[in-house]
């Protein structure tokens, strides 16, 4: 937690320079975002007021160090961009640009990414500048010319059950030369939501942030609320919350591994994935009642405790279950025709991974070693840790494997705790929330990092309240995945990533 009295602006100069000098030497920019804060010393004023000098924040991460640096600056309608020299700005200066109506001056490609009105009266970015010919709603795609050249247009309403996601492939014959992904059909402005509170609606608001990911969110927001009301919880409610935590990577990970294997037409290991990830998705019901985990994690610890019956039942189904999908992701391996699919398409390069800041399963499958469970620890993970799992090759494969050795290493972690299950109370009362502080804070989901900066105000009200899901990192990853790769490639490229649509467009 910071007071932002210790956290004043640089100039931007200073801001700029600590960042990509930072980025370059091996740091990784998890958030920069924009912020129009009340005045320090106003509690009557409103939180949701968007008038004034707009603030831009930075959060870096030394991972090697597991250290956090905040930094922030004030900016008025233009500033130079980052993107030039920090690319894992990129998508960040796009959002700031639509939220703020700021102009990135030297931006390679400025547009929006979720089409919503600047949060300011007359800040539109894409209408005050002549330079940039883009109205809300309307996407400048890139276009190529050439013989035989020509564009796929896919979505944003696809034939399946997926969320709405518009993809431009920019082809010569075949082969895929660029892919540009449209994004924000469904963004719901749950950030702006956040502010003013907490309140009632606040945390059914995190745990749909992404329905798939409802405990990495709602935990990511409780340590935030913790850090901020100097909350200490219970011993036993952070082990069955990283218990419920490993249980959504298990389901995640394992309907994953079904669909890639789906995606080239090899069922037996499609079917039985289905199957068990129902069965990891009825553990956490076995222990809230909600197999997505709605109603467990909440400030101060969890909700519903683990008794000896529910313990030794869970233990019971989680064997029965490792054992299940040891069988059937094997015989994916097994397989020479699925080897060679997965082991020849979708390769991102460790370099190119890095330039990017991916995280998560896409960041380890390229040879980094990013894991917030280990590098940026808390709960539970402070003492009981779980390998990183790395794979080194980037393609389809990789992915694919990395997620496999996080599901053994994720049931041999449930097993250790749910034997040393701490004795004690699951809850403990949160208190008030600092004034005028920031906090971040960082959970590993299942799809890879998730951050949360929270900003108070002087009555300890959120003031701003900042959300990065894994997939704003890798989105782009997943763009040059398809580079040279066959049009036919792109279902198996994109379920090894899996990326969330609704967890982007908040």
């Amino acid at each position: 937690m910071i007071d932002l009295a210790n956290l004043p602006p640089v100039a931007f100069e200073e801001f700029r320079n600590m960042i990509v000098s930072a980025v370059k030497a091996g740091a990784r920019l998890n958030a920069l975002f924009g912020a129009v804060l009340p005045k320090a010393g106003a509690p009557g004023s409103d939180a949701k007021q968007v008038t004034g000098d707009l603030r831009l924040f930075a959060v870096l991460a030394q991972d090697s160090a597991g250290t956090l640096n905040v930094t922030s600056t004030l900016v008025g309608d233009a500033y130079p961009a980052l993107t030039p020299d920090c690319p894992q700005a990129h998508w960040f200066e796009r959002e700031i640009a639509e939220q703020w109506g700021v102009k990135p001056e030297g931006h390679p490609w400025l547009k929006p990414i979720r089409f919503h009105r600047s949060y300011r009266e007359g800040r539109d970015a894409w209408t005050r500048s002549a330079e940039i010919a883009i109205q809300p709603g309307v996407v400048n795609f890139f276009t190529m010319t050439g013989d035989e050249v020509h564009e796929v247009s896919v979505g944003p309403v696809h034939a399946g059950i997926i969320e709405p996601g518009h993809f431009r492939f920019q082809c010569h014959g075949e082969k895929v030369y660029h892919l540009e992904i449209s994004l924000g059909y469904q963004h719901r402005g749950v950030e702006r939501a956040l502010v003013g509170g907490p309140d009632k609606r606040t945390i059914p608001y995190m745990e749909t942030l992404a329905g798939d990911t409802t405990i990495g969110y709602a935990l990511a927001y409780c340590e935030a609320v913790e850090a901020l009301a100097g909350c200490r919880v219970p011993a036993r409610a952070q082990t069955l919350r990283a218990i419920a935590l490993e249980l959504e990577r298990l389901a995640n990970h394992t309907g994953d591994i079904g669909a890639l294997a789906g995606d080239v037409g090899y069922l037996p290991t499609a079917n039985f994935c289905g199957r068990i990830r129902g069965d990891f998705l009825n553990m956490t019901a076995l222990i809230c009642g909600n197999r997505f985990g709605r109603g467990l994690v909440r400030p101060g610890g969890i909700l519903f405790d683990l008794d000896e019956t529910r313990r030794m039942e869970l233990s019971k189904r989680l064997r029965q279950a490792g054992e299940d999908v040891s069988n059937a992701i094997e015989l994916l391996w097994e397989a020479p025709s699925v080897r060679s699919w997965f082991d020849n398409t979708g390769t991102v390069s460790r370099e190119t991974a890095l330039e990017l800041g991916l995280v998560g399963v896409a960041a380890r499958a390229s040879g980094i070693e990013r894991d917030v469970r280990a590098q940026f620890p808390s709960g539970i993970y402070r003492f009981a840790h779980i390998p990183v799992s790395l794979y080194h090759t980037g393609n389809v494969f990789s992915r694919a494997h990395v997620r496999w050795m996080e599901i053994q290493r994720s049931i041999a972690f449930i097993f250790d705790q749910l034997k040393v299950l701490p004795e004690g109370p699951v809850r403990t009362p949160t208190g008030p929330l600092a004034a005028n502080c920031a906090v971040v804070s960082l959970t590993e989901g299942w799809r890879g990092e998730i951050c949360h900066v929270a900003l108070t105000d002087a009555a300890g009200r959120f003031a701003h309240y900042k959300v990065v899901d894994p997939s704003f990192h890798n989105w782009m990853g997943l763009a040059l995945a398809l580079r040279d790769q066959q049009i036919s490639d792109f279902p198996l490229c994109n379920k090894s990533f899996n990326l969330s649509y609704c967890g982007h467009d908040l």
